[in-house]
Parts: C-alpha cells; sequence; structure tokens
C-alpha cells in the first residue's frame, strides 16, 4: 500500500475511534437501540426501526415504534395481521409504500423463519435497499457492513472535504471498525442528527473538528454537494363528502400507486386541471413528484358501491393517511363556525424507498 494511502487509512481510523468515544458517552436513548458495548438488540426491532425512520424523523417514529411493538410484538404477529390494522397504524408516518413493504417482508422473514444473517441475503427482502440491509446487518448481527445514508455521507465528505460519491464510500469504508460497524453506524446517525446537521452545524462541538477538512476550509455546508431540485407540477384532486346519520363514506385507494390501500374519501384522480368554483375545504400537500390541492365538495350523488360508513365520533379510528385526515378536519371546523388556516400538510419532499 502506498504511503499516501495508508495514511489516509489511519487517519479514517483515528476518526472512527474518536466518534465511537464520543458515542459511548452520549449516545441516544432509543426503544429500539442496544447501550454501547451491550448484545445487539433483536433483528425485528432493528428492521422496524429503520422501515419507520426512511424519511421520518426520530422524534416522530419513537412514540409510533412503541405502539407498533406493543400490538405486534413479534415478527410472526405482525405477519399474521390483516393489511388494513397495518396500514392503518401507520397512518400519518407517510411514505406508505413502507406500510406495503412492511408487511410483505415480515411475511417472508415469518415463511423463512428469521431474518438472514448478512447484508447479501437482507437484501432479498421486500422493501430492504442498500443502506437498510447494510445497517440490519451491522447493529443486528454484528457483520463488518458499511451503512451509508445522508447523515454518513454528509459526516465523511465534510470530514474529508470531498463531494464525489465514490470517493466518499471509499473513505466510509476505511472507517469501519471491525466488530463494531453496528455502533459506528449509530455514532454517525446521532452525529448527524445532533451536531453535523445538513444545516447550521455545530462544529465546536464536534469530536471530529480536529479532523475536518471542511470545518478547516471554514465552509461545511458546502459539502457533500448540493442537489439542484426539480421544480414539481402542481396538481388538483377532488374528494366527495357523502355523509348520513352521524357518518362519513370512506373507500380505501387502490392497492398501487400513492396512499396505496389506505383509507379515503372517495374521489377523481389527481391531474394538471383548474380548482373548482365552491369547495367545502381545500387542502395543499406536498409529495415527492408534485404538490396536490385536494378540493372536498359536497356529494349530491349516491356513494360508490365500495366502501364503508365511518362515524364521525370514530374517525380517529379510520387510519386516515396525513392528506384525508386534514381534509375532514377542515370541514368539520368549518361547520362548527372555526376559521383554521388553509391547511399545508406537507411531506417532505425527499425521494421514497422502492
Amino acid at each position: 500500500m502506498p504511503a499516501s494511502a495508508a495514511k489516509r487509512l489511519l487517519d479514517q481510523q483515528r476518526a472512527a475511534k474518536r466518534l465511537l468515544d464520543h458515542y459511548e458517552r452520549n449516545a441516544r436513548v432509543l426503544p429500539w437501540r442496544s447501550a454501547p458495548g451491550e448484545l445487539p438488540p433483536d433483528p425485528y426491532s432493528v428492521w422496524l426501526s429503520e422501515v419507520m425512520l426512511q424519511q421520518t424523523t426520530v422524534k416522530a417514529v419513537a412514540p409510533r415504534f412503541e405502539r407498533f411493538m406493543a400490538r405486534w410484538p413479534t415478527i410472526g404477529a405482525l405477519a399474521a395481521a390483516s393489511d388494513e390494522d397495518v396500514l392503518g397504524e401507520w397512518a400519518g408516518l407517510g411514505y406508505y409504500a413502507r406500510a406495503r413493504n412492511l408487511i410483505a417482508c415480515a411475511r417472508e422473514v415469518t415463511r423463512r423463519g428469521a431474518f438472514p444473517n448478512s447484508e447479501a441475503g437482507l437484501r432479498e427482502l421486500p422493501g430492504i435497499g442498500p443502506y437498510t440491509a447494510a445497517a440490519i446487518a451491522a447493529i443486528a448481527f454484528g457483520r463488518d457492513s458499511c451503512a451509508i445514508d445522508t447523515n454518513v455521507e454528509r459526516i465523511v465528505a465534510r470530514l474529508n472535504g470531498i463531494t464525489d460519491k465514490k470517493a466518499i464510500r471509499t473513505a466510509a469504508e476505511a472507517m469501519l471498525p471491525a466488530g463494531k460497524a453496528g455502533d459506528l453506524a449509530q455514532a454517525m446517525m446521532d452525529l448527524g442528527s445532533a451536531i453535523c446537521r445538513p444545516k447550521g452545524p455545530d462544529c465546536p462541538a464536534c469530536p471530529l473538528n480536529e479532523e475536518c477538512a471542511a470545518f478547516a476550509l471554514g465552509r461545511p455546508e458546502d459539502f457533500p454537494a448540493r442537489k439542484v431540485r426539480a421544480e414539481r407540477p402542481h396538481r388538483h384532486g377532488l374528494a366527495y363528502w357523502h355523509e348520513r346519520d352521524g357518518a362519513l363514506f370512506l373507500v380505501r385507494r387502490p392497492d398501487t400507486g400513492l396512499l396505496g390501500g389506505m383509507a379515503a374519501l372517495p374521489g377523481s384522480d389527481w391531474r394538471d386541471c383548474e380548482a373548482p368554483a365552491s369547495v367545502l375545504a381545500t387542502i395543499r400537500h406536498g409529495f415527492t413528484h408534485f404538490t396536490l390541492d385536494l378540493h372536498v365538495l359536497e356529494s349530491t350523488r349516491p356513494p360508490p358501491n365500495q366502501g364503508w360508513w365511518q362515524p364521525l365520533e370514530k374517525i380517529g379510528e379510520a387510519g386516515l393517511p396525513t392528506l384525508y385526515k386534514t381534509a375532514v378536519k377542515q370541514v368539520l371546523c368549518a361547520r362548527a363556525g372555526n376559521s383554521p388556516d388553509h391547511s399545508r400538510a406537507t411531506l417532505e419532499s425527499r425521494p421514497s424507498p422502492p
């Protein structure tokens, strides 16, 4: 190995040790995590938390994770649950393809009898991509797998002052400490969340600031290279309000596509068209590839053949996703004489996992 390459490897390993030391003293206490030095957590809890954390914050996930675990404490219990129950419990977490993959993955693991314990084996399961497979392999099974998400990419890019993705992966792999890849992955998550943030990083508090090239340059926010976001088209959709005897008519959306399998108000496709003239409420919602104005209209026609009447007093038990939950709330508030602000139940505009 050339001397320059050997020095870079040594620098990465020193940085990893410094970060692990910091993690041992400052690790967050999370319901799916084992403390540094303890036995690895159950693969089921690691997998469930990793799926929930895709595109969602720790603060939002923690209470929902505990609810899931209380309701379905084993993967076998989750596999035996109905699709409707799981999708209803998922309501509000967003990116609903994750919930459909969660169901499929639970049933496949139960069919196999256990989680695969390798990164390659985990990749064969529904909804598990490269990062999730590496994270589960490292955290639950002690494999020396390199889990690279946006936190890791940002930390490694700043530490080394690099923007090329291939170079970032090479540097991240060089940091892996034998037998402690799981701790390093979680240390990266904590550092990226609390200190090495995308904007306004707290560099003076960072345990890696002495080695950090971006900090030395005085411009940490320039690393990694910023992505140019394409402008999203805007669409309109109609949702019909059918009410009878204190109950609201709901349907289940098709299994495929956005909000697949979720409870919803019946309505039209979401298209590039103009807003209707008279509505009960309009809800603006941001999806990954477009923004939407959902217009709620009082229906004068019979409801569709497929669906059910949900008592309004139990509307919170219907498992409505945020878009439709907000629509119902807007209409009910307007009827009660309240004037809520125009709703903008906007999700983060980042790509959903496959």
